[in-house]
């Protein structure tokens, strides 16, 4: 270990850097964030550092470095393209006792900048001993998406109540009561914005009082997306790392399936257009056992669970038997699958209003309100229309809708399998039967459909574009 990993304590500390230009701009924002009393020696300054300097948040010295800028400083920061001044800052530091940092020149520091994940008041450093900065930022970069932004909020949660656990646990209980806290739905009900929640159920716990809430279990209604796994959020993939139990449908892609935490059951609860192994009332009551038994209960739903995914009779059956859940937003089809494909919803030269529709057929009949899907410059989706692809585009026609109106389908958007056909509405049935398109499908109507030539940009490594 060449550099002891440290935090400095610098607020209203007298701090130098020596340079005026755009990585001394840095260094300077970073030494007040820590509450530092900045000075900068340039000759000049960056437009942002003047600014700073007729704010009166930092002092300056417009001339070159010498030995008396040294004086009463508690850390130097050299970020001069001279590489003999940068060296002439680290001796006289290093000679004075001060701690000194030379950008991009470890051998001349005495301490190094690491990268920095803030979530005040927890900090985490990177570092790799100025070997790679590169590297560290990479690595920061990773980290930043499993620490969520609240964490901040945890950790003052956690300090204001550090007191009384003091006072009325003994030492050897407090470990595991901060372990009970911190790993279970105390901490998910502050992450989720319930903090008054979150106080009452610890100021319970601390009491030792079992509380219908420290019973229960919780549900995480999450949206999968549409496929490709790096467009799950942030807090999806948080939460599908620490469910007991996952429930997931057909539409969930098995790589993003594969996110959820490894030891978890998992129970597929699945429906094809007539096929339901598992009704929807069943399901309702499968997450009202799990929750009740204490689990924590992950019900992932392909694309957004409110959009076609009867996220919202799920939550209600869980709010009229007080479980706790949450909602994660999902990227739903319609976006994901137009974004792929090149297709914007909206233009303002094709199309300023947009119209969601799901086309189940019930008796082989569809009731839609077709005029207000016929009306001109929107764009029409449709999700689940692939079954009743003929009826719709005959229905559209009939309802006076060109049968030259441009139409496409997308399937498997987002995945190395997406396949994009587009035709006209006369057209469409014919090309999707011909290609042999079985599932997984979004139908997109209207004149931005044209635009597919000219903006697709998504290269799938198998399939096809046509």
């Amino acid at each position: 270990m060449n550099f002891l990993p440290i935090f400095l304590n610098i607020q209203q500390q007298p701090c130098l850097v020596v340079g005026g230009g755009a990585t001394a701009t840095r260094k300077v924002d970073l030494l007040l964030q820590a509450h530092a009393k900045v000075k900068v020696v340039a000759p000049t300054l960056t437009d942002s550092l003047s600014d700073l300097v007729k704010q009166g948040r930092i002092s300056h010295h417009p001339a070159k470095f010498t030995v008396t800028d040294l004086q009463d400083c508690r850390l130097v920061i050299a970020a001069t393209n001279d590489k003999t001044v940068n060296q002439q800052v680290s001796s006289l530091a290093h000679q004075q006792g001060i701690p000194v940092n030379v950008v991009d020149h470890p051998e001349l520091c005495s301490f190094i900048m690491p990268s920095i994940i803030d979530r005040d008041p927890v900090q985490i450093a990177v570092s790799t001993g100025g070997a790679s900065p590169v590297l560290a930022r990479l690595l920061r970069a990773r980290l930043e998406t499993l620490i969520p932004a609240t964490y901040g909020r945890l950790a003052e949660f956690v300090a204001s109540f550090r007191e009384q656990v003091k006072q009325r646990l003994p030492f050897k209980e407090r470990r595991h009561f901060w372990e009970t806290v911190l790993q279970g739905p105390i901490a998910e009900m502050l992450l989720s914005g319930h903090t008054q929640e979150a106080t009452q159920a610890l100021e319970a716990l601390l009491e030792k009082k079992t509380t219908t809430s420290q019973q229960l279990g919780e549900v995480y209604l999450v949206g999968a997306g549409p496929g490709d796994p790096d467009l799950l959020t942030f807090r999806a993939l948080r939460l599908m790392q620490q469910a007991d139990v996952v429930l997931y449908d057909r539409l969930v892609a098995p790589e993003v399936l594969n996110l959820a935490r490894r030891d978890a059951e998992r129970i597929y609860v699945g429906k094809e257009p007539t096929h339901h192994p598992v009704p929807q009332e069943e399901i309702n009551q499968l997450l009202i056992r799990l929750a009740k038994a204490g689990k924590r209960v992950l019900r992932l739903k392909g694309g957004d669970p409110f959009m076609f995914g009867r996220g919202g009779e799920e939550i209600e059956t869980l709010m009229e038997e007080g479980i706790p859940f949450q909602i994660v937003p999902g990227i739903t089809a319609a976006t994901a699958a137009s974004a792929y494909a090149g297709i914007p919803l909206t233009h303002r030269d094709y199309a300023q209003a947009c119209v969601f529709v799901t086309a189940h057929l019930k008796d082989s009949q569809m009731t839609l309100n077709w005029n207000l899907l016929t009306q001109p410059h929107q764009t029409v989706v449709v999700y689940m229309g692939l079954r009743a692809l003929p009826s719709l585009t005959q229905e559209l026609i009939q309802h006076g809708m060109s049968p030259d109106k441009p139409a496409a389908l997308i399937q498997k958007a987002t995945t190395s399998d997406q396949r994009v056909l587009v035709g006209t509405l006369a057209t469409l049935p014919r090309l999707v039967e011909e290609a042999n398109i079985n599932m997984y499908s979004i139908i997109i109507i209207g004149e931005v459909v044209t635009l597919h030539e000219k903006l697709a940009w998504f290269t799938p490594d198998s399939g096809f574009s046509g």
